[in-house]
């Protein structure tokens, strides 16, 4: 049987669409891919450690706390400037809530 050769081009399409449904299905799950099944240690990112830290805190942490806290339980070193912006644009993208100044919990 004569076998069908597929341009190069269409396969990284199709895997390129492939990969942005499955991170839609994620994202609508609520959480990615860290919610069904969560990383430990090396591999999680510095933001989802963030977002499962305020996720777990009853009340609002302040930036000192999150970065004390991702340093304890997940042995992260977050840099204070970069941290207060990524939550910023959480903020503004309303996934996370800022309570005070710099203190932020999930909305």
């Amino acid at each position: 049987m004569d076998e069908m050769k597929v341009p190069e081009e269409m396969l990284v399409l199709h895997e390129a669409l492939l990969k942005a449904q499955l991170q839609a299905i994620r994202r609508l799950r609520g959480g990615g891919e860290e919610r069904a099944k969560p990383k430990q240690g090396k591999g999680r990112s510095n933001m989802s450690a963030v977002m499962d830290l305020l996720r777990r805190s009853k009340t609002p942490l302040h930036v000192t706390e999150i970065i004390r806290e991702a340093h304890e339980r997940y042995g992260l070193t977050l840099d204070r400037e970069s941290l207060v912006s990524a939550l910023v644009k959480k903020v503004k993208a309303g996934v996370v809530t800022r309570t005070a100044p710099n203190t932020f919990t999930v909305s």
